[in-house]
């Protein structure tokens, strides 16, 4: 019974041991309310099936965005979500890496379609790290266990958290702040360094994921492997890139010598030096490289766990060599998880650019740039289009077809008359033809950047070299094949003022493929780590208890 006293009611103890139950009871669900939210993020990482903005995929313009793309909606999508593993399907790498105990999931960053991605903040996946006490699977599952006792509530031991669980969750933060408009920091539009313009997919979300990159990213090398097949590659040819690749990530800050820190290990054997050493002069017999590359990789995942442990998910080969797409398929987990950085970037050769990189052939005849930056002004450029090359491959003998010694605007040529220079001809065109050869990388691409004249890409298949961060068409001209007898016609078509337009960008945008020795900022090297560091920020890894 309820007494009045000087203080005010006073209830029996009964009533007082029910509201005193009531409290521990709220309060015990909203801790654990809170840990299974915390749990989910940490250890089950939930993928629904309802579209959600992949990071690479916000690397576009914000026109080109729906209402879909809204960071807020897919937070409540996923919050409503039961996590479980089985609701990403369809993937025969999911499939691969089930069967070994680990879940893989990959988002697209290429634009062309938006695949489920992590959505979360910062501030929860820190409070997951520091704040989860567990004691076995069923306590993991919640996040924090106590005993039974009435009188106390003690936090059991807690987790020890994996190797490749502390690299998750630092790649989940720093997914989390470039999607949140963390890690671009201060700049001005008169800052020279920073990527503007319509040069770029989407500018402020490349310069956050690249600043958080130079922060964040570690690579391993692996030291295993005699040169020159492993660590040494070409540095004076078309496949130039491969050999200063190599070097420069001996030498770079990114590279780490601790294995259990890396975000991504790199096997460096050169598919060039295969194709010069093991390769026998028209033997047609390309068993022996592949031989080779597979002993290569065998040995590493003998002496190493990393490549096991994931089937090469977060392995990265490099190869400019025409024969590179051949020879990674000698390892299936290397074709099929593994991210593959090629010149010969053809979709029809089972290019997948969801998770395959796509990397500029860069010809450097004395191994430097020297002689070959810089070109006039576009009015000093008298000829309209420009292109000298051999026949061989599907393009070339229609471009010759059609336009060689048949317009004197369109100077296009099998071989160059003599005393007439290729460079110099590069400098005195507007427009210089990038066409395929045999296969759908070419130099000329580059070249046509460093001396100031547009690109005029005709390729099937192909991928263009950084093309989730660079808008092409905003520097280039893409014809189709079918459009080469109307060459002349697209390009006069092109006015003046966009034709100065197209010019200016390809001079700013080519920083991007200059070669420096050391490395410089947003150079080709960083361009490449980057497309890298861009793939292994949508594949997701973690343990699965099977």
């Amino acid at each position: 019974m309820w007494k009045r006293t000087a203080g005010g009611w006073l209830s029996p103890p009964s009533s007082k041991l029910a509201w005193f139950t009531v409290v521990v009871i709220a309060v015990f669900g909203f801790v654990v309310f809170r840990a299974q939210n915390y749990s989910a993020l940490l250890f089950t990482y939930p993928y629904l099936n309802t579209p959600v903005a992949s990071l690479a995929g916000v690397l576009r313009p914000e026109s080109q965005k729906g209402a879909g793309d809204s960071r807020l909606a897919a937070a409540e999508k996923l919050n409503k979500g039961l996590p479980h593993e089985s609701n990403v399907t369809g993937d025969s790498r999911l499939t691969a890496l089930i069967g070994k105990g680990l879940l893989l999931h990959e988002s697209n960053v290429t634009g062309v379609s938006r695949l489920p991605a992590l959505v979360t903040t910062e501030e929860e996946i820190d409070k997951g790290l520091h704040e989860n006490n567990v004691n076995g699977d069923d306590e993991r599952q919640n996040g924090i266990s106590f005993d039974d006792s009435e009188d106390s509530r003690k936090p059991m031991k807690r987790y020890t958290y994996t190797n490749m669980e502390i690299i998750e969750a630092g790649l989940a933060r720093a997914r989390a702040s470039i999607l949140n408009g963390g890690g671009g920091g201060t700049h001005t539009k008169d800052d020279d360094s920073v990527p503007l313009g319509p040069m770029y997919r989407n500018a402020s979300f490349f310069l956050r994921s690249y600043e958080e990159m130079e922060k964040t990213l570690k690579v391993y090398v692996y030291e295993d492997g005699q040169p020159p097949v492993a660590h040494y590659g070409p540095c004076k040819s078309t496949y130039a890139i491969e050999g200063n690749f190599i070097h420069a990530m001996d030498f770079s800050p990114f590279r780490t010598n601790d294995p259990d820190k890396a975000h991504l290990y790199f096997l460096p054997f050169s598919i060039t030096v295969l194709s010069k050493l093991v390769y026998e002069l028209n033997s047609h017999d390309w068993t022996p490289m592949k031989t080779t590359a597979l002993d290569y990789v065998n040995s590493v995942a003998r002496k190493y766990p990393f490549w096991n442990r994931t089937l090469g998910a977060d392995h990265f080969i490099l190869s400019c060599h025409d024969w590179g797409p051949e020879i990674s398929f000698a390892v299936p987990n290397l074709h099929n998880n593994s991210i593959r950085a090629l010149c010969n970037a053809n979709t029809s050769e089972r290019f997948d650019p969801k998770k395959d990189v796509s990397i500029p052939e860069i010809f450097l005849p004395s191994g430097t740039m020297k002689g070959l930056l810089g070109g006039p002004s576009p009015s000093k450029r008298p000829v309209l289009v420009f292109y000298a090359g051999g026949l061989h491959g599907p393009v070339r003998p229609i471009l010759l077809q059609h336009w060689e010694n048949k317009d004197e605007d369109v100077q296009v040529h099998s071989y160059l008359p003599k005393n007439v220079s290729y460079h110099g001809m590069m400098r005195k065109s507007r427009f210089c033809i990038c066409p395929s050869g045999y296969e759908v990388a070419s130099p000329r691409m580059v070249e046509a950047l460093y001396m100031g004249c547009v690109p005029v890409l005709i390729k099937s298949g192909y991928v263009a070299p950084f093309s989730d961060v660079l808008n092409w068409k905003a520097f280039a001209v893409i014809i189709p094949v079918k459009d080469i007898p109307n060459l002349k016609k697209i390009l006069t078509g092109i006015s003046q003022r966009q034709y100065i337009r197209m010019q200016r960008r390809g001079v700013k945008v080519r920083r991007h493929f200059e070669v420096n020795s050391p490395p410089k900022r947003f150079d080709v090297f960083h361009m490449i780590l980057h497309s890298i560091w861009l793939r292994r920020l949508n594949v997701r890894l973690h343990h699965v208890n099977m």
